[in-house]
């Protein structure tokens, strides 16, 4: 009887494939609550490696993002490591983004970029840091995780959709996909069960006249393959003007 009880108070450190882990500390919350509802911990994983893949830039990867940037509390940073455009200062304003807590970290190489990362990380002072990046080997993966997990601190990497046939020590790993009024989520990793359908978000058009999205699928329907197609003016990231910069001053790698 008393092995009985011992075993019913460990239950809760054991992770059972066909259901939902139960981190340690809960996870920050992601403004979403059917996305919320479907991740362990309820939220974006605290001092671990989370990675979004994307068919392109532009797809709805910040709007799925504002309500973390949002919650950046005074005296803290949101690190944007070499984003692929300059952000548009007015419409993430009007998100309710505390700009002054935003730091925006432009790289020459990758190699750059990930070192920019581990210190943001190694700071203790971000809340959660922002990492576009194209090419990492397993290794530069892992030295990543460490430094989230040392920190306490989100980490949350943003991946061409290709990365996802290549291993990554992630806890988790999100697939996103543009769909008529917002954005479909594939769980492609995470501890626990494997979801049938996308999880799909509606987020908000801060464009003025309709959606530039009539003739995309719902989120509901079956994935196809992404079609290239330029970033409408809905996307919060704009391109780099195109102009000649000082010596020295490089556009963000990804």
């Amino acid at each position: 009887m008393a092995a009985s009880a011992s075993a019913l108070s460990l239950d809760h450190l054991v992770w059972r494939g066909d259901r939902l882990a139960t981190p340690a500390l809960p996870g920050r919350t992601t403004g979403h609550p059917a996305l919320d509802a479907a991740l362990p911990g309820g939220g974006w994983p605290l001092a671990a490696l989370s990675e979004l893949l994307l068919p392109r830039n532009g797809v709805g990867e910040l709007g799925l993002l504002l309500p973390l940037l949002a919650s950046v509390p005074a005296g803290r940073w949101a690190a944007c490591i070499a984003p692929p455009g300059l952000p548009y200062a007015p419409a993430l304003a009007a998100a309710g983004v505390p700009l002054e807590r935003l730091l925006i970290v432009q790289a020459e190489s990758p190699a750059h970029a990930r070192w920019a990362a581990r210190q943001s990380l190694d700071s203790r002072s971000c809340e959660v840091v922002l990492l576009w990046l194209a090419d990492a080997d397993m290794g530069a993966l892992r030295r990543l995780q460490l430094a989230a997990e040392e920190s306490g601190t989100p980490l949350i990497l943003l991946r061409p959709a290709s990365a996802a046939r290549q291993p990554s020590p992630a806890v988790l790993r999100l697939a996103l996909s543009p769909c008529r009024g917002g954005i479909g989520i594939h769980i492609l990793k995470r501890r626990g069960p494997q979801l049938a359908e996308p999880v799909r978000l509606e987020l908000p058009w801060p464009g003025g006249g309709p959606r530039p999205d009539g003739g995309l699928e719902p989120c509901s329907a079956a994935p196809r393959a992404p079609q290239p197609s330029p970033v409408g003016k809905h996307a919060l990231v704009r391109p780099l003007p195109a102009r000649s910069a000082p010596p020295g001053l490089h556009a963000g790698a990804q």
